[in-house]
């Protein structure tokens, strides 16, 4: 393997983990409120066909990004009407929502299916990007790839530092106890999951318009489930999902040179099937008191919320 091929290799890795991280860190602020959704996948979709959309139709950057978060966000809200105000099973509601998600991006990306249009521009610094080695690896990647690096950061310090982090997670652990020392359990969780879900949405617009630029049903191919596992193994801390996101992209970008060199012949169907195995493994623990405790998970996650009296 030369270092040209290295380097490149390592620069897809960066471009591989960008969908994972927005979609996890969406899910670590709604789950660390207290509530999981499963639905990631179909917000994901969600995002991915309207930022390809708007792209497609007005050639805007900044609008398909905003119709992305949009549609994820959307679809989030339908999610927390069900479970916040309705009380609906968290996890039943997510699995539908993400069969929903999954149909609608279907039914409105179905006149678009094959098109593509033009990628995300790289943010070429000046001098910076022409340094070797470093310059391709660390300054030759588009806004939203930046944006996810920095939505780390700031959810780690939002979470540690912030007064509003804070009651944040005392709703997550606590929400009888935040409820009744005058918190709004339930404006913080819709606003939690709206968040989720327009980050979620971010990371499938970059699937439709940097990642592959072009619209193909289905094209987030598990990475809802993914994320979601991430923010579990990560212990609900945003640095961990950063490397946990990047880790996982290296393995993705790993197995596809091996099979592309013929150094490794693993059947795709094998690969395909380990985001329903991680999903299933999580949904194990998350159940399981035991493992939860042992996981650090927030103690009212997925647990519904009725006010006292």
């Amino acid at each position: 393997m030369t270092g040209d091929i290295l380097v490149a290799l390592l620069a897809t890795v960066v471009t591989s983990a960008t969908p994972l991280l927005f979609a996890a860190l969406g899910e670590l602020i709604a789950e660390r409120a207290g509530v999981l959704n499963l639905g990631l996948e179909g917000m994901m979709l969600a995002g991915a066909v309207a930022g390809f959309i708007t792209m497609g139709e007005t050639g805007s950057d900044t609008l398909a990004i905003c119709a992305a978060a949009l549609a994820g966000a959307a679809l989030a809200l339908l999610f927390g009407v069900l479970t916040l105000t309705l009380v609906a099973n968290q996890v039943a509601t997510g699995l539908a929502l993400t069969i929903f998600g999954t149909g609608l991006s279907s039914l409105a990306g179905v006149n678009f299916t094959g098109r593509t249009v033009p990628a995300l521009p790289a943010l070429r610094l000046p001098l910076l990007s022409g340094i070797p080695v470093l310059g391709p690896l660390l300054f030759r990647y588009d806004a939203l790839v930046y944006l996810s690096v920095v939505a780390a950061a700031a959810i780690a310090w939002f979470l540690k530092r912030t007064r509003a982090g804070m009651i944040l997670r005392a709703v997550g652990e606590s929400d009888i106890s935040a409820h009744s020392i005058g918190h709004r359990v339930i404006r913080i969780r819709y606003l939690a999951v709206l968040f989720g879900g327009a980050m979620a949405g971010l990371g499938g617009c970059y699937l439709s318009l940097a990642s592959t630029p072009l619209w193909v049903e289905q094209m987030t191919a598990g990475r809802g489930w993914i994320a979601l596992a991430l923010v579990v193994f990560a212990g609900w801390r945003p640095w961990r999902v950063l490397a946990g996101a990047y880790l996982f992209g290296g393995v993705t970008v790993l197995q596809l040179y091996s099979q592309g060199s013929g150094f490794v012949a693993v059947p795709t169907q094998v690969l395909a099937m380990f985001p329903y195995l991680a999903t299933i493994l999580v949904l194990t623990l998350i159940s399981s008191g035991s493992a939860r405790s042992r996981l650090s998970a927030p103690a009212c996650l997925g647990k519904p919320f009725l006010a006292p009296g």
